[in-house]
């Protein structure tokens, strides 16, 4: 049984799973402190939680969470732990953007998003999904084509009935 301590973390771990709908692991070994702040303030400006957890803690609150049966075998070595509640590919897209100017560190191991793992050749997959807003804009953007379309063949067919009356009525004139 864990300390009061500990169980004030487990119980905020578990909130915070159950909160989010992406969580993110990453081997933050090899890292300098700076580096580590630097990665945290990136992803603080992109809504994201970054936090380093006992994996100990981690796989009891999993545990008790359920469904991350895929993650578990991976709670070795040092871990940090980005969780993010609506822009699910954020993360993936800080994490891409900082290993490519740190020398790969840290280590993308894996990603558990609306159920469902990604393992660490999915990172660029991840950083190239489309953001919610994005996708909402797409959608929109395809609903209103066929208005626009309708409106500008009902607007052109009306300035050519137009232009036809009145060159009939001009020829009617003469």
């Amino acid at each position: 049984m864990p300390t009061a301590e500990k169980r004030a973390v487990l119980d905020e771990i578990t909130a915070t799973l159950q909160s989010s709908g992406a969580l993110y692991v990453t081997k933050y070994q090899g890292m300098s402190v700076a580096q580590a702040n630097k990665l945290r303030g990136a992803f603080r400006k992109g809504n994201v939680t970054y936090k380093v957890y006992k994996n100990k803690l981690m796989k009891l609150a999993m545990q008790e969470v359920g469904g991350y049966d895929e993650l578990l075998p991976l709670l070795t070595d040092q871990n940090a732990f980005a969780f993010v509640e609506d822009e699910l590919s954020a993360p993936a897209k800080v994490l891409k953007d900082f290993i490519k100017e740190n020398n790969s560190k840290p280590e993308f191991k894996a990603a558990f998003i609306d159920g469902d793992f990604y393992g660490p050749d999915k990172l660029e997959a991840l950083a190239a999904m489309k953001s919610k807003d994005e996708i909402i804009g797409d959608i929109l953007g395809l609903l209103m084509a066929p208005i626009t379309n309708v409106v500008g063949a009902v607007n052109a067919q009306g300035s050519n009935l137009v232009g036809a009356i009145k060159t009939i009525a001009e020829k009617g004139e003469n």
